[in-house]
């Protein structure tokens, strides 16, 4: 399969971080919407797309799209897909949906008339007149909008932000695409000390260790896509070859995770060594009230609590006692995501920048505070 329709889907507000990773691993001619970048490629482009994207959710192939004002008219035109070059005679199809601001707004409806013309098509097709559907699974979904519409392959399975190494979290956790985009859309690089005072379960340091390690997110994870009867398995196991001669074993890192419990230290320090990460980020029980930094041109980068995560009561202290920490270390660039919208007030000064951002479906503000530019590198000199 070649010349085919991509899509990568985002968090809202994280399409222009997505579409810099694109363009940074050689892709062009992207088109951007609202929670998505579209593109063309094939299906080695698949297989890099899964294994080395860390802000998009999904990696989907487009498989049609069409006008669709009555469920006959839906159902006659998914009938028109060559739909035994996409599906074996046994695999497990699985048929989701969605409408908005369409003519067909049934999504229950939707779903089982789009499934019924896939069956249909197959039976004639393969001669058959029952489907076990025993083998990989192929999870499919047609979206309408404004009464176009789409029929997509899902190639990743689980979302993208399941790496592989988070095998326990504490109370509620950012997101690993959510925690690589803050880094990415922060001035950090790995010549400057990092630090996260509220790191809980280590997400954000472990996933900008990996950018600086240029470890490549989706090693240690499955896809659906390893096992479609269309996919040649060498071409993933070539990607996924690459992906490991990129790794930079060598680079030193200083990055310093802290957090008030105990509990979330310890489930952060055994998700990094999931990576072999142990000695790259230097997680410690400390409340942010006693911890001490060197003004050294350092970025943090943190999810501090809020009420959403815990206690209404304490999280304001908590955001003015980061406030203050600021204030002893002035070289620093400083970069928290909060729902909290009395964050400024609390932190005691007005953000350089604020970005709306979605964790989940939870509203949040990337509050970014810039500090000066570094006079010189603090490390590997």
């Amino acid at each position: 399969m070649n010349n085919i329709n991509i899509i990568a889907t985002t968090n809202f507000g994280l399409e222009a971080v997505t579409k810099r990773e694109l363009l940074a691993l050689g892709y062009d001619d992207l088109k951007v919407s609202d929670g998505k970048v579209e593109l063309k490629g094939t299906l080695r482009d698949i297989a890099i797309l899964n294994l080395n994207l860390r802000t998009a959710e999904r990696v989907l192939i487009k498989i049609d799209s069409f006008k669709a004002l009555s469920f006959e008219e839906l159902f006659e035109k998914t009938y028109k897909i060559d739909w035994d070059k996409i599906l074996p005679v046994d695999g497990n199809f699985i048929v989701q949906g969605k409408s908005v601001k369409s003519k067909l707004f049934s999504i229950s409806d939707c779903q089982s008339i789009t499934e019924k013309a896939i069956i249909k098509k197959l039976q004639q097709t393969y001669n058959v007149s029952w489907f076990e559907k025993s083998a990989e699974r192929y999870k499919l979904e047609v979206s309408l909008f404004k009464d176009i519409a789409t029929i997509t392959l899902d190639t990743s399975g689980d979302g993208l932000h399941k790496r592989g190494y988070r095998e326990a979290s504490y109370k509620a956790p950012i997101s690993e695409t959510i925690a690589a985009s803050l880094v990415l859309l922060s001035y950090w690089n790995e010549d400057r000390m990092l630090c996260d005072p509220f790191c809980g379960s280590g997400t954000i340091p472990i996933e900008a260790a990996m950018i600086a390690k240029n470890i490549a997110p989706g090693l240690m994870r499955k896809f659906d896509f390893e096992n479609f009867f269309f996919m040649d398995e060498e071409i993933y196991k070539e990607e996924k070859k690459l992906c490991y001669e990129k790794i930079d074993y060598e680079k030193k890192l200083e990055i310093y995770a802290s957090d008030i419990s105990s509990a979330a230290i310890h489930i952060a320090k055994n998700n990094a060594e999931i990576l072999g990460l142990e000695e790259d980020i230097k997680f410690f029980e400390k409340d942010i009230r006693e911890l001490d930094l060197p003004d050294d041109y350092g970025v943090i980068i943190t999810n501090p609590p809020y009420g959403v995560r815990i206690g209404a009561d304490e999280a304001p202290e908590l955001i003015r006692e980061l406030g203050k920490l600021c204030k002893t270390i002035p070289t620093w660039s400083v970069y928290a995501i909060t729902a909290d919208e009395e964050f400024e007030s609390q932190f005691g000064k007005k953000a350089d920048r604020k970005r709306k951002l979605y964790n989940g479906r939870i509203k949040t503000d990337y509050y970014q505070y810039y500090g000066p530019r570094p006079e010189k590198k603090t490390k590997n000199k």
